[in-house]
C-alpha cells in the first residue's frame, strides 16, 4: 500500500520550505511550532546569528520532547501500578467467592 504524501509550503522564520508529511494539518502544526520557537528565541536575543537562534531553538524543542517523553513514561508507570492494584484486588475478591 503506497501512501501519497502531499507537498505543502510552510514559512519558518521568513523562509518558505516545501515539506511532505502524512497529514497536511500535522505538518503545518509542526512547522508553526518551530517558527514560533525560533521567533521567541530571536526575540530574546536578536543580535545572535540565525544559526545560533536555530540551534538554541532546536535545543528548546528537544528539551520539550524529552520532558514529554518522561511525563508519558511516568503516566504509563502510574497506570500500570493502578492496574496491578486493581487486578490483585479483583483476584482476591474472586478467590473469596
Amino acid at each position: 500500500m503506497t501512501t501519497d504524501k502531499k507537498s505543502i509550503k510552510v514559512r519558518i522564520f521568513g523562509s518558505e520550505y516545501p515539506l511532505r508529511g502524512e497529514s497536511e494539518e500535522f505538518t503545518r502544526r509542526v512547522a508553526t511550532y518551530v517558527d514560533e520557537m525560533i521567533n521567541t528565541i530571536h526575540g530574546k536575543i536578536p543580535e545572535q546569528p540565525t544559526l545560533t537562534v536555530a540551534v538554541l531553538s532546536a535545543l528548546n524543542i528537544t528539551e520539550d520532547l524529552f520532558k514529554e517523553r518522561e511525563r508519558a513514561r511516568s503516566v504509563s508507570s502510574s497506570v500500570e501500578q493502578e492496574l496491578d492494584l486493581m487486578t490483585n484486588h479483583l483476584d482476591s475478591i474472586l478467590r473469596e467467592t
